[in-house]
């Protein structure tokens, strides 16, 4: 499937695999993919403040990337999801929920670690079950709008096209399907 990305989506793609470097995560997600969307300004037409979607998803992963439905689902159950990322963050830290699964230590980079030589990042990093999902998506967008080619447009209208707090945040920031649809594709 890779081969049907134009050159700016898989820039888009591999630009994920280096976000989820940078923090450390165990699997590239969608927000990844988002953040890499941001960086590549695949979404600069639509005049949206990188630095503003950027805060506001690291204030979703603050509270472990739960989106405002998953906040008002929790609610109505009397779980006050707020106080849960308080709790946690007096006994574990700020950011607690955020933090990055550690990566398993194996001999050989205990060894490099005690002779002072940096790790090499060259580990294969997965996509996550919904970064996955997005890849698919955004080929079934392409086909179905009769595209040959996926690029960064179909990757924006599967991130949009999926519940969840990336969705959520472009939306908080005036883009939906719609408005990307129309404003990217005329751009």
């Amino acid at each position: 499937m890779f081969e049907r990305f134009t050159t700016a989506a898989r820039d888009t793609v591999t630009g994920a695999v280096t976000q989820a470097r940078r923090v450390g995560a165990a699997a590239v997600t969608e927000e990844h993919l988002l953040l890499a969307l941001l960086d590549g300004g695949a979404l600069d037409p639509l005049g949206l403040d990188r630095a503003a979607v950027a805060a506001d998803l690291a204030a979703a992963r603050r509270r472990g990337g739960m989106s405002r439905a998953d906040e008002e689902a929790l609610a109505g159950l009397g779980i006050d999801l707020g106080e849960i990322v308080s709790r946690v963050e007096e006994t574990h830290g700020e950011g607690a929920l955020a933090s990055a699964v550690p990566r398993r230590r194996t001999l050989g980079s205990s060894l490099r670690s005690a002779l002072g030589r940096p790790e090499p990042d060259h580990r294969h990093l997965p996509f996550g079950q919904g970064a996955k999902k997005v890849l698919e998506q955004s080929l079934r967008i392409a086909l179905g709008r009769g595209d040959r080619h996926i690029s960064t447009l179909h990757l924006l209208l599967a991130i949009l096209s999926r519940p969840g707090a990336p969705a959520e945040v472009l939306a908080d920031h005036g883009v939906t399907y719609a408005t990307a649809e129309a404003g990217l594709a005329a751009a």
